[in-house]
């Protein structure tokens, strides 16, 4: 028997097919994909310059434990492949930024 198609015509709706392709709603893991792949990209951009490494180093770390929490709650394979590129993007943000001047900046220490 032919079941109907629910197509969903909201702002994100072609992302969140790609993301929930088991055809199950995924909020939490959905939400810390964004969050790593936001962090991620802040911390990479930032990384480029000096003077900006409290915010790489910063950004990279948390992008880092968002990454891998979502990681370990993970339920398709397109949020996986999004959070390792968030993940890459994290720690090499990060690791610059420790190259830089550290979570702290001199400041203790």
């Amino acid at each position: 028997m032919a079941q109907p198609v629910r197509q969903s015509h909201g702002r994100f709706s072609a992302l969140t097919s790609v993301l929930n392709s088991d055809g199950k709603a995924h909020p939490v893991e959905n939400s810390l994909v964004a969050a790593t792949i936001v962090l991620g990209a802040v911390a990479f951009v930032t990384a480029q310059f000096d003077n900006l490494h409290l915010i790489s180093s910063w950004t990279g770390l948390i992008g880092v434990l968002t990454g891998a929490w979502g990681q370990m709650i993970s339920a398709t394979t397109a949020e996986r492949f999004l959070l390792i590129i968030g993940l890459g993007a994290a720690a090499f943000g990060f690791f610059l930024g420790m190259a830089h001047g550290g979570l702290f900046g001199g400041v203790l220490g």
